[in-house]
């Protein structure tokens, strides 16, 4: 009887878990998805808009590789080739819903993810794409891909096929309710295809994938067209209807942005997001823009901007004091830039995770507190006391000296003295390179170098081609750089990639400041485990604390919209989701080109 009794209490545990983790098109990182099971489309697209037309476009710098998946060599730009198990929306803060997979399958705790992958998902040669090559392409990317898919995939443990398409993925013991999520990421490959050919390795074959679009011609490191598979597989999918519009893709690669400016003016390419103040500011006022050929405009987002700065490597010695990277700090004179050289248009950057609720303002609330506390001692004292704010000036040409005379105490105090009109420490000159790889950031880094002199700091700028600055970003051969961590609505795994001790001496990670700190492992384990929206947003703003506060960049600036130039051919959505513009929901309206053509 004691063992009927065990089975039917087994029997019972198992039907409650097979009732817990039923199929579902979508899941939110956390509550509910916003989109229902058997959404017909996302709602910032136009289900209605018509495919044809080619699109031109620009891109910066070369390519000479295939492979987007690996450190080596610079990857064209076709992620638009390959599909992922699920795909997010941009109109939530982190939801996903089902591509390759028609549905998921989690249970409450998040310990496993099923995928059930659809009958109809096909490669391009119209194979189809089956659970052996769902654990193929997670095993080869853990393996052999880019450092981030390791510290991504770090915590599954168990990886199996359950049927021709099923797959589930088991996770170690603790507490990631991203990695379902991150699962869904997964860019799905064809084993058959790379079984033979040596994936750690550059190709210039374009490789077999099963999206939208696949590579139709190429000049390596000059052009590249993408054509719309006509059959694709999943044209009418919710998740892609209104989506991928253009019959074809030309991209044309240009070395230098002022040159791509002068192609887009001329009518070599049809869509230009302007990265440059300056640009923005005192460029589109040529002809077409006067006649309306040429639509500038801003578009708001409600995204972070993430964190763009100064970045110290501190596996170089002078940079190891914290003191040395706050007198640094002092030493560039953003108001005076803001005035100067960008016009008025930007806002300083004050956290990793401006433009949204995970930055941190004031003193630590209850809250944050709760999970610093333990940390004290092992992060500096001013997270407990201070409220970060990027040094000063009244931006006149005059105003940085005040700030000069505190980064000269700092140094100072940190064993650093002026001989001779130069920097020094048993007998050591203080010296580093700003490593570049656009023209265009001498204008903003030459002004901080003049002020760096003027500390006795003999630094100097570098504008290097992108395939050595790319070498060398991935050996972390660089003093000083400018980098950019992009930041999402719901951080998660990700942030091990930026800040770990593990990526710290890892080839090609993203930890390009190279920090190694027990207490930040600690905030970001905690934030991977946050189990809802406010413990994340909690978590994510102690972190962001830590990080300011440990001075491992000089902070830049930031935008709340999106700057955006384009020949009128195109139809645009009405609504624009809160992550900004979504180009792939544009399509070319024939009757806008036909005018455009004709005016030119």
């Amino acid at each position: 009887m004691k063992a009927l009794a065990a089975g039917l209490a087994l029997g019972l545990c198992l039907a409650t878990a097979v009732a817990a983790a039923q199929p579902e098109g979508g899941i939110a990182m956390h509550g509910q998805p916003k989109y229902a099971n058997g959404f017909d489309h996302f709602d910032y697209v136009n289900p209605s808009a018509p495919k044809g037309g080619e699109l031109h476009e620009a891109s910066l710098g070369n390519f000479d590789s295939f492979n987007p998946f690996i450190v080596k060599g610079q990857a064209a730009p076709i992620g638009q080739t390959f599909e992922t198990l699920m795909v997010e929306s941009a109109d939530e803060p982190f939801s996903e819903y089902g591509l390759i997979a028609e549905s998921v399958e989690v249970p409450p705790e998040r310990n496993w993810v099923v995928f059930n992958l659809r009958p109809q998902a096909r490669f391009h040669d119209n194979s189809p794409i089956t659970a052996d090559d769902v654990l193929f392409s997670f095993d080869i990317l853990r393996t052999k891909g880019s450092p981030n898919y390791r510290a991504y995939y770090q915590n599954v443990v168990k990886a199996e096929k359950l049927a021709d398409r099923k797959v589930r993925f088991t996770f170690a013991a603790g507490d990631n309710r991203e990695l379902p999520l991150i699962l869904g990421q997964l860019p799905v490959l064809s084993k058959k295809y790379w079984q033979g050919r040596k994936f750690e390795e550059t190709t210039m074959d374009p490789p077999l994938g099963s999206g939208p679009y696949k590579v139709e011609s190429f000049e390596a490191g000059k052009r590249l067209t993408l054509v719309r598979v006509k059959d694709y597989w999943g044209k009418d999918l919710p998740v892609n209807k209104g989506l991928y519009n253009f019959d074809k893709i030309r991209i044309d690669f240009y070395r230098d942005s002022t040159v791509s400016l002068e192609a887009f003016k001329a009518g070599e390419y049809d869509f230009r997001p302007e990265n440059e103040s300056k640009k923005w500011a005192t460029e589109y006022n040529f002809p077409a823009v006067a006649s309306g050929q040429v639509k500038v405009r801003k578009f708001e987002n409600q995204r972070p901007t993430g964190m763009q700065g100064f970045v110290f490597n501190l596996r170089r010695p002078q940079f190891q004091d914290d003191r040395v990277r706050q007198a640094l700090t002092y030493a560039f004179d953003f108001e005076w830039s803001n005035k100067n050289l960008f016009y008025g248009q930007y806002d300083r950057t004050n956290s990793f995770f401006s433009n949204s609720d995970l930055a941190s303002a004031g003193l630590p609330s209850a809250d944050e507190l709760k999970i610093l506390e333990p940390l004290r001692g092992k992060i500096p004292d001013a997270v407990f006391t201070q409220t970060y704010q990027a040094p000063a000036t009244d931006g006149s040409d005059t105003g940085i000296r005040p700030n000069l005379r505190t980064a000269t105490q700092l140094l100072k105090d940190a064993g650093w003295e002026v001989k001779d009109g130069k920097l020094v420490k048993d007998g050591k000159p203080f010296s580093f390179e700003i490593l570049l790889d656009q023209p265009v950031w001498e204008r903003i880094a030459l002004p901080f170098v003049q002020n760096l002199q003027r500390l006795g700091i003999a630094a100097t700028v570098r504008t290097v081609d992108s395939a050595q600055y790319i070498n060398r970003l991935n050996s972390f051969d660089y003093d000083m750089i400018v980098h950019v961590w992009g930041e999402s609505e719901s951080p998660g795994n990700e942030q091990r990639e930026f800040w770990s001790s593990a990526t710290a001496d890892q080839p090609g990670s993203a930890n390009m400041a190279g920090i190694k700190s027990a207490a930040v492992d600690n905030l970001i384990e905690t934030l991977v485990a946050a189990p809802d929206r406010e413990a994340l947003v909690a978590r994510t703003r102690a972190l962001d604390r830590v990080l300011l506060q440990t001075h491992i960049v000089i902070p830049h600036w930031h935008i709340g919209y999106d700057r955006v130039a384009y020949w009128d051919k195109f139809g645009i959505p009405d609504v624009v989701p809160r992550r900004g513009v979504v180009f792939d929901a544009w399509w070319i309206d024939p009757a806008k080109a036909a005018a455009l053509a004709k005016g030119k």
